[in-house]
């Protein structure tokens, strides 16, 4: 077979291995631009270079003015700050694959969660998470999380913004020692109650007051080009937090429904707004509600219409639902592992997704070197192409992670950390109960009335996607059956709740 040579931008990926293991580099391997927001797949065993593979795509999206976003779990991809080391490995691959390999650094910006890194902090809201995300993170069974999600109305019914964790405990706590305030729409259990303080309290405990406050980050911040035209590469450092993987994966699906939310449609664009790269995607989908599942496959089907493209980046095909797997249409899977039984399952279930080739998949899948991958795309027409062994480029930023003193520079020199740098803590649900609790008691359902001044601020700055659903007549039907069917109702739209833009 040749190679995919197709008219128009595209990434080149690298050449066609021949039957004799040589690379040809008159057989090009691509991926067309317009079809990088159909989504993909980056897989292999660990240390069969799918980090490299991220580098090298992220460098030449870049390069053709599309920002992206990727998630840096290990701290290797700090180096794309800096321009790479010339090196007789590198030579010698770039001769091997026909490329004209030379040192260049990408435009760079720096982010962390909460600020528990280098970089520019990234928060949430409490309101903008909304329960779903929120009952993932807390590991709650899908009672526990249609009962957060009654937290959640209570509070944006009664104009209390939930900011931060301890407004989310202030509430909790209130509805728990003033169980009639949720008579009408079916109570929320005291056991039920204390399973979610716990984890709530337990998390907070962890440090994650860092991650959830104001100023809240807006996920359009990420499309952003460089004063020379090249799309900026946003790194989410993620090293202080590897030890949370249910928070940050959970962090990184919600910046997602954040895009969605906020990005019009545009159809399909002659190049993507954004390609963000999923990190250690099997990390999301464990232990996953069957509504945090929906989610996710919704959100992937339907991001794509707004110019935003997704790879998930794991280990085995496997590792993502079938649902969400059908979505990606490219697929870029390094060497696997069969030393066991189980590693054998996974080879063959992972054959399975290719389409049918020549290659004897099973046998070739655990015979790549390190910087080959077993490649399928889109064509320009939206139509598979055939299965190609494939010797991948080298990346001409730096290899390994940049000096810290790299890192640093690049983070002061922000235009962003002006606004995020700094947090802030206005009045929200806990301050509010408590000047309520401590005045004197009122005709009011539970405790006093918000001032009204202070709720018409609130309500015109907070527009919840909540405040469209439970309007509805069939919510108002629906409030009067179980919590568990308003739980459901709440996260019925894409992880419950939409946050103010500016």
């Amino acid at each position: 077979m040749k190679g995919y040579d197709f008219p128009g931008p595209a990434l080149e990926l690298g050449a066609l291995v021949k039957d004799d293991g040589t690379a040809d580099p008159s057989s090009p391997i691509r991926i067309p631009l317009a079809m990088m927001n159909r989504h993909g797949l980056v897989a292999g065993a660990t240390g069969t270079g799918k980090t490299k593979t991220l580098q090298l795509m992220a460098e030449q999206l870049s390069a053709q003015g599309v920002p992206v976003f990727l998630a840096d779990v290990k701290g290797d991809l700090s180096g794309m700050a800096s321009p790479g080391a010339p090196s007789d490995r590198t030579a010698k691959r770039a001769a091997e694959v026909g490329q004209s390999w030379t040192a260049t650094a990408c435009p760079v910006e720096f982010f962390s969660l909460g600020g528990m890194g280098e970089g520019i902090p990234l928060r949430a809201t409490m309101t903008a998470f909304g329960p779903t995300l929120l009952s993932k993170v807390l590991g709650l069974n899908e009672t526990q999380e249609s009962s957060l999600g009654l937290v959640f109305y209570f509070a944006d019914q009664h104009g209390m913004p939930l900011l931060d964790l301890k407004d989310l405990i202030a509430v909790i706590t209130y509805l728990t020692e003033t169980p009639e305030v949720l008579k009408g729409v079916g109570g929320l259990s005291s056991a039920t109650a204390g399973v979610i303080l716990r984890a709530v309290v337990n998390f907070q405990a962890q440090g994650a007051d860092a991650f959830f406050g104001e100023p809240e980050f807006d996920a359009r911040d990420l499309l952003r080009q460089s004063p020379d035209g090249r799309g900026v590469v946003s790194i989410l450092e993620l090293p202080a937090v590897q030890d949370r993987p249910r928070l940050f994966s959970t962090f990184l699906m919600w910046l997602l429904a954040d895009l969605f939310e906020a990005l019009p449609e545009v159809g399909d664009p002659d190049k993507p707004k954004l390609v963000f790269f999923f990190d250690e995607a099997h990390l999301l989908f464990n232990d996953a509600s069957k509504a945090f599942l929906e989610s996710i496959t919704q959100t992937v089907r339907l991001i794509r219409s707004k110019g935003i493209g997704v790879f998930l980046v794991t280990q085995t095909p496997k590792d993502v639902p079938a649902d969400v797997l059908a979505q990606l249409g490219a697929r870029v899977q390094h060497a696997l592992r069969a030393f066991t039984p189980q590693d054998a399952k996974a080879l063959k279930a992972t054959v399975s997704t290719f389409p049918e080739s020549d290659y004897d998949l099973q046998r070739l899948l655990t015979e790549l070197g390190i910087g080959e991958a077993v490649v399928t795309v889109l064509s320009e027409t939206g139509a598979p192409t055939p299965v190609a062994w494939t010797r991948l480029r080298a990346p001409q930023s730096l290899m390994a992670p940049s000096d810290p003193a790299v890192v640093r520079g690049v983070v002061a020199a922000s235009a962003l950390l002006a606004r995020y740098g700094t947090a802030i803590d206005r009045e929200s649900a806990y301050e509010m109960l408590s000047s309520r609790l401590a005045a004197p008691a009122s005709t009011d359902s539970y405790g006093a009335p918000p001032p009204e001044p202070e709720r018409r601020r609130h309500e015109e700055q907070k527009k919840s996607v909540l405040e469209g659903v439970l309007g509805s007549s069939e919510f108002r039907s629906l409030a009067r059956s179980a919590a568990s069917a308003l739980g459901r109702e709440i996260t019925r739209s894409i992880f419950g709740t939409a946050r103010r833009r500016r």
